[in-house]
């Protein structure tokens, strides 16, 4: 990512975060909780956490969170949030531009939900550094939209959409290293800011590294 793009991404997520007020349902992503809710706590990272929804909901369950984002305004509330679910001692907020800068360590958790931008990311390096921030034993979680809702009759930005078997490909996970515990397309029910029910796909991809 070039410096520009860097800045224009930056510019843009500040804003959608510090002009367009919370977001935040107070709910974790529902694919989390459903390929996490049976792993041991250890220590997790989320990749662009926003205002914290799923880092809040694994910190209250045991685990060691460091979330981080490109919004300084999303990890402002998302520390807000974690003090008043009473898990501030178990979360750490860090500001990285994923794809220049990157969290250290290692961690048995790397969550990274819905890592797509109208602005520039490079992706497949963002989710390359994830996998090489899991441990031994850990779990490298990605979940991404496999195409818009169907009701979005008009796309409002240009956009490509990964398919099933891409992301395992880009990743190219060393072979005997890791195993598969999850590779599907998930279909749940998504509505329209104007009410008009509909379903959105997406894609979960869950390793496991040995």
């Amino acid at each position: 990512m070039t410096e520009t793009h860097a800045l224009e991404a930056a510019e843009f997520w500040e804003a959608r975060y510090r002009d367009g007020g919370p977001v935040w349902s107070g709910r974790p992503n529902a694919l989390l909780v459903r390929e996490t809710e049976e792993l041991t706590p250890g220590a997790a990272l989320d990749l662009g956490c926003g205002e914290g929804g799923d880092a809040v909901w694994l910190a209250s369950r045991g685990w060691r969170v460091t979330g981080v984002d490109i919004s300084r305004t999303a990890l402002e509330r998302a520390a807000g949030h974690a003090a008043e679910a009473g898990v501030a001692d178990r979360t750490t907020w860090e500001r990285h531009v994923l794809g220049e800068t990157f969290p250290g360590g290692t961690y048995d958790l790397v969550n990274a939900q819905f890592l797509q931008s109208p602005v520039p990311l490079d992706q497949q390096t963002v989710l390359r550094r994830a996998a090489d921030a899991v441990a031994p034993g850990g779990t490298l979680l990605i979940v991404l939209h496999a195409g818009w809702p169907s009701w979005q009759t008009e796309p409002p930005f240009p956009a490509r959409f990964p398919t099933l078997a891409e992301v395992p490909e880009q990743l190219a996970l060393p072979e005997g290293e890791w195993s598969v515990v999850a590779q599907e397309t998930v279909r749940s029910p998504h509505t329209s800011p104007d009410g008009v029910q509909g379903h959105r796909d997406n894609h979960v991809w869950h390793f496991r590294r040995r």
